[in-house]
């Protein structure tokens, strides 16, 4: 159990009952609450927050066991409820379990099993919440349902993305190639009422216009030469969910214009067909193209523009967030690590200064390729210069190369100078080096020294004694 008590709600209309199950809990050391009405329960419930309700599920000679059951799960999804019932409304309380009961006794009441139930429900309460709260916490620091940043900029956006979410406006998502445009617009969906409904997302770019109306609208037999059968399109196919029209300011201007009449409508006509098919769909669109000056220009309708954006996101490129990369790159070296079996103990701080100083034209998209590339080539689980693509500061020589050379007075050589250097030299001298350089990377920290060399701080103690460093 917690250290702190449990807190109980007990509902029953029978008064000398409710004490004896109180009495019961109370050696638990539980905190108990008594109610014996239904309306007395509902104000109970809305007033503070109750780890586990104890309820009769006949009030007042009715079924409000089952309302009560649905008013809580409304107020507090943690919240644990244990029904009580009568031989004569079992039914009654197996419609419970399925509505969401932890669990039910008969009457007469088994107090030990009363007691034994109710702690269960207890645990299973806390665990509850405490994962909701984990989960808010890191929705918190680090994003919102797979958004990674905790960067002023990335705060924003994810606030952003927090109002927009519950509702059904069309959201504009601007930002550079490579800054995860579509993973914002499945958060989005995600995030919204229309979650268990399809995602469907379609790159509007890379499609000619007769195959992207087909695409999109989809096409009766006969329509054109291979239209051999009837083909639903993306938005019938994502009807009652969400579509995501990637790179939108390429589209056609002939399909811009079926697509206003969508937004107008909510229905769309298959190519060929003359029939309407009514939908119901929330339209997210994205580009890395300015649409103003498009508009401008005359390439891009702008009544659609103004349909589009009823809001609009803004991406940040990573070179103006550089405090996400840490946390995205974490995220990516596990998620390859994991991939290619492959056990990674580290980053080294010479390795990170230059990912981190590191422009990233590519953004995100740019970083995770880098990631999965340093896991793919490293050999010894610890990532370093030598694992970076040379575009953006890859080393191809051993031992790794640090800001300020190391100069070991007994080889009479600078320890930066390279793999060739160590030919020909007794494992214990190599070994001698390694752990010059691996100080010198981490300035000098013995701890993280013998972390990224993958030994005992007291083995490194014992080594730096030995070897005079």
């Amino acid at each position: 159990m917690s250290e702190s008590p449990l807190s109980i709600l007990v509902i029953d209309d029978d008064e000398n009952h409710a004490d004896v199950v109180v009495a019961s809990l109370e050696k638990l050391g539980a905190d108990c609450v008594i109610a014996h009405s239904q309306g007395d329960a509902l104000g109970k419930i809305q007033s503070r927050y109750f780890d586990v309700i104890i309820t009769d599920l006949m009030l007042e000679h009715q079924d409000s066991g089952i309302e009560i059951l649905k008013a809580v799960k409304q107020v507090s999804e943690e919240t644990e409820i244990i029904v009580v019932t009568g031989h004569n409304s079992v039914k009654v309380a197996v419609e419970a379990m399925r509505q969401g009961a932890f669990n039910y006794l008969q009457k007469p009441l088994d107090l030990q099993q009363l007691r034994t139930i109710t702690e269960r429900a207890g645990e299973s309460s806390r665990l509850r919440r405490i994962n909701r709260e984990l989960t808010q916490r890191l929705d918190e620091k680090f994003g919102f349902t797979g958004v990674l940043g905790n960067s002023p900029e990335m705060l924003a956006v994810i606030e952003r993305l927090k109002r927009v979410a519950p509702t059904d406006a069309t959201v504009l998502i601007q930002g550079e190639t490579g800054t995860g445009k579509e993973l914002f617009a499945q958060s989005i969906h995600q995030n919204s009422p229309r979650k268990n409904k399809p995602f469907v997302a379609l790159n509007c770019g890379a499609l000619s216009e007769h195959i992207l109306e087909s695409e999109l609208f989809g096409h009766i037999k006969g329509a054109f030469t291979d239209a051999s059968s009837d083909r639903l399109g993306k938005f019938e196919y994502a009807n009652g969910g969400t579509i995501f029209l990637d790179e939108v300011g390429d589209m056609p201007m002939p399909t811009q214009i079926k697509l206003l009449r969508v937004l107008e409508n909510s229905e769309v006509t298959r190519v060929g067909s003359n029939a309407t098919i009514k939908i119901n769909v929330r339209i997210l669109s994205a580009t890395n193209r300015n649409l103003e000056e498009a508009v401008v220009s005359g390439t891009f309708r702008q009544d659609l523009y103004h349909r589009l954006k009823v809001v609009t996101i803004r991406i940040p490129p990573l070179r103006d967030r550089s405090m996400d990369i840490p946390v995205l790159l974490d995220h990516f070296l596990k998620q390859f690590a994991k991939r290619y079996g492959k056990t990674i103990k580290g980053i080294t701080p010479a390795a990170r200064k230059i990912l981190f100083n590191f422009d990233w034209p590519g953004n995100v998209r740019q970083l995770r390729n880098v990631a999965e590339s340093m896991i793919v080539v490293d050999y010894d689980g610890l990532i370093d210069q030598d694992d970076l693509p040379e575009e953006i500061g890859g080393i191809l020589t051993l031992p790794h190369s640090v800001d300020v050379p190391v100069t070991d007075k007994t080889w009479g050589i600078e320890a930066s100078r390279g793999l060739r250097e160590l030919v020909g030299k007794p494992l214990t001298e190599i070994e001698r080096l390694f752990i010059i350089e691996t100080l010198q990377s981490v300035a000098g920290n013995r701890e993280e020294a013998a972390q990224v060399l993958g030994i005992g701080e007291r083995t490194l103690y014992r080594k730096i004694k030995e070897y005079g460093i």
